[in-house]
């Protein structure tokens, strides 16, 4: 499922750090890479040269830290706003994931420091590995799908499949969170979790592929829990989906109202503590 992989580099971050790990999970190591790093737009020819040079020198540096087989690896150095060029590589290169660094800013701080990652997050359909620049980046062993009813959720369940049916111990949780908008009782905890209809669905295709899930329940602001549980179960990998609502005509520009922060995904995406895989749906 994830054959071409886009790096979008800074020379700052733990993108590459990121990539690296996820090279060491077998269904991984066959992918192809692509390393990105775009040089913004410059006042002056002068200020451009040098740009342009130090933006060689990032990618030189990225591709020597990943040391990957040099079959596997490609390089791409563009010039443009890097936000609008990360998007356009994606769909060129027809990339699988995009893996980005991520300063974790919050809602309008996002739209004031003109975030790549927030922007991209955004407007791309494809599903994106957001780093924070704050996080500790581990083996991955543990990996934990946010569940709920959604095609996004439902895509999450089959990437999170793809990476650890061949991770030897490796430990696939899926989590439910129960909200009292939802319009189901406190009493619903009390169930087996593996019989919840949110989850049940789920818990059958897995162990279909021979994993045995470990399922949790609970109740309260999703957001807030699904990081809460991520802490405290000791996560590597966190996915989580984000439906795409927007209409065809909105998406040549950015929804100001999902920037600023409402959607389940974005708090996540900001408040997690460890990597987090958004996957999209459109429509």
């Amino acid at each position: 499922m994830i054959n071409n992989i886009l790096l979008a580099v800074s020379g700052l971050g733990h993108a590459e750090e990121m990539l690296k790990t996820l090279k060491e999970i077998p269904s991984i190591q066959r992918a192809k890479v692509t390393v990105l790093h775009v040089v913004p737009p410059q006042s002056t020819a002068g200020a451009m040269t040098a740009k342009w040079e130090e933006g060689g020198k990032v990618l030189a540096n990225a591709i020597q830290t990943l040391n990957l087989d040099p079959s596997q690896v490609s390089s791409i150095l563009r010039q443009g706003e890097p936000k609008d060029v990360v998007c356009q590589v994606a769909e060129e290169m027809d990339a699988d994931l995009i893996i980005m660094g991520s300063r974790g800013l919050k809602r309008l701080q996002s739209i004031l420091a003109n975030s790549v990652s927030q922007y991209v997050f955004q407007l791309s359909s494809r599903p994106m590995l957001l780093v924070k620049d704050d996080i500790y980046v581990k083996k991955i062993n543990r990996i934990m799908v946010a569940m709920d009813n959604s095609d996004a959720s439902k895509q999450c369940l089959n990437l999170a499949l793809f990476l650890i049916r061949d991770i030897k111990g490796g430990e696939l949780i899926l989590s439910h969170v129960i909200t009292d908008l939802g319009g189901e009782s406190a009493t619903s905890t009390q169930i087996n979790p593996e019989q919840h209809p949110v989850l049940a669905g789920a818990v059958a295709e897995v162990k279909k592929q021979g994993v045995q899930p470990r399922c949790v329940l609970s109740m309260g602001k999703p957001g807030e829990k699904i990081c809460r549980l991520a802490e405290e179960l000791n996560v590597d990998l966190l996915l989580i989906g984000s439906p795409d609502r927007r209409p065809s005509i909105a998406k040549s520009f950015v929804d100001l109202d999902r920037l600023l922060g409402s959607s389940l995904s974005d708090y996540v995406r900001i408040n997690a503590t460890c990597p987090v895989l958004l996957a999209r749906t459109t429509g």
